[in-house]
C-alpha cells in the first residue's frame, strides 16, 4: 500500500466523513425523530466542517464555493484537489 501525503490521509478523512453524512441522511429520511441518528449526523457534520477548514488553510480551496479572498481568485493557484502534488 503506498504511503499517503498529509494532504491524502486529510482528503480521505474528509471523504469518510462525507460518506458518514450520506448514510446518516439516508436512515434520518426514514427515521426523522432519531436521536442518535441526529446527533451521528451531527458529530460527522461538524468533523467535516472542521477538516474542510484545515484542509483550506493548508491546501487552498476544495471547492470553488470556499474561495475566501477578494483579492485573488485562489482556486486556480493550487493544485486542484484531484492532482497529485509533490509533497
Amino acid at each position: 500500500m503506498p504511503i499517503l501525503s498529509d494532504k491524502e490521509r486529510l482528503l480521505r478523512k474528509i471523504q469518510a466523513c462525507s460518506f458518514a453524512l450520506v448514510e446518516a441522511n439516508l436512515y434520518l429520511d426514514s427515521h426523522p425523530t432519531c436521536r442518535e441518528g441526529l446527533a451521528y449526523f451531527a458529530h460527522h457534520k461538524a468533523e467535516k466542517e472542521k477538516l474542510v477548514a484545515e484542509y483550506n488553510e493548508k491546501y487552498g480551496p476544495l471547492t470553488i464555493s470556499q474561495n475566501d479572498s477578494s483579492k485573488k481568485w485562489e482556486w486556480v493557484t493550487t493544485p486542484f484537489p484531484w492532482e497529485r502534488s509533490v509533497d
